[in-house]
């Protein structure tokens, strides 16, 4: 087991924010995490799942943005003018473009906007939240529940910062021609131009994205992103308590992450990171490298936080093929795991003699009597 010093530490940054999770997009380093994994209500920023399935579709050839849905009653009571929400006035039993409908919900968050959306690709709201978590789980989203489109308070719908913070970079990195949606200053529909709902994008400091949310009970969230000096970040925070709260401490933080980091390479590719035991083999251990260079963004002071460990099941059983994984490098900084990167087998380790795998049976025999 690799380890570098550590030392127990206070937070390098204190908000306001109930939860929040912040992370670098080159590198996947978590820059930032305070109670990440706590269930709360969504609000509008479940609208990011729900584009996550349109952006899919229309990436699988499904539907063009060309393509129009039509604006049930539903849709137009629930989401539009009448419900006093955030909406982009659609016309009831108007048909709409897909371009239009996405600019609605990325720009307005609006809540008919989604609706349609949802009707016309899964016939109901009901059916395609399904969709949406069915979907988020392919992509990773291990605890997040949808019930519907738009957010709305719904009963068993819930999510975290860390998988809101981690859906904006999937959508970024997979949807670069949709991603761009986000950072439009405005839009006009029906004649109405509306400003982007998201506070940080007039701040001009380079936040280009994403959705706000307000839920009563837990408060005011966001998930945003700054794109700056060729570097890019994403963060989710809940639980402010005013939409001046959440402006300010959402720019603070993502500020402080592209000031307070710098890059560092901490294993080259195919250094050796560290070893594995072998049990069995023609070699009692394996060296383990990652496939390229090892990157993190360090706190440019306290460094010493930094603490790294190889894990793996083991001891490993050989035979032994060059490339096989066989753990991972997981790093901290401070008590925040800040990135996991896999590690492979560097060599062939090929099945020792009778004599050798007795040994080893016997030792790890008593290695387990030890446990």
């Amino acid at each position: 087991m690799l380890a570098f010093a550590a030392q127990a530490q206070a937070q390098l940054f204190e908000t306001k924010a109930a939860q929040a999770y912040m992370i670098d997009a080159e590198t996947g380093t978590v820059l930032f995490s305070k109670d990440p994994d706590k269930l709360i209500a969504p609000a509008s920023l479940a609208k990011l799942m729900t584009m996550e399935v349109v952006f899919n579709a229309i990436k699988a050839g499904r539907y063009k943005l060309d393509d129009t849905f039509a604006v049930s009653e539903n849709a137009w009571r629930t989401g539009g003018a009448a419900s006093r929400g955030s909406t982009m006035f659609a016309a009831v039993k108007s048909q709409i473009r897909i371009e239009d409908l996405i600019q609605g919900v990325t720009v307005q968050l609006a809540n008919d906007g989604c609706i349609v959306l949802a009707e016309g690709m899964a016939g109901s709201e009901a059916n395609f939240a399904l969709q949406m978590t069915d979907r988020a789980r392919e992509i990773g989203m291990a605890k997040s529940i949808f019930k519907n489109s738009t957010g709305m308070p719904a009963e068993g719908q819930v999510t975290t910062v860390r998988e809101l913070a981690e859906l904006g970079l999937h959508i970024w990195r997979e949807y670069p021609d949709f991603y761009k949606y986000y950072g439009l200053p405005e839009f006009t529909w029906n004649k109405i131009l509306q400003r982007n709902r998201n506070p940080l994008i007039a701040m001009d400091f380079g936040a280009d994205g994403m959705v706000t949310g307000f839920t009563e009970g837990e408060g005011f969230s966001i998930v945003g992103s700054i794109n700056r000096d060729g570097r890019r970040l994403f963060a989710a925070m809940g639980g402010m308590a005013s939409d001046r709260e959440r402006s300010e401490e959402a720019r603070k933080l993502l500020d402080w992450g592209m000031r307070a980091f710098e890059k560092t390479e901490i294993f080259a590719a195919d250094e050796t990171v560290g070893e594995a035991q072998v049990f069995g083999g023609t070699k009692s251990h394996v060296p383990l490298v990652a496939q390229k260079p090892v990157s993190i963004f360090l706190p440019i002071t306290n460094r010493e936080r930094l603490v790294a460990r190889v894990v793996y099941d083991g001891p490993v059983t050989a035979p032994v093929e060059k490339g096989t994984p066989i753990g991972t490098l997981k790093v901290w900084i401070g008590d925040t795991l800040s990135q996991q990167t896999p590690l492979f087998a560097a060599e062939s380790i090929g099945v020792g003699s009778l004599q050798s795998r007795a040994f080893d049976a016997v030792k790890e025999l008593a290695v387990g009597w030890l446990r």
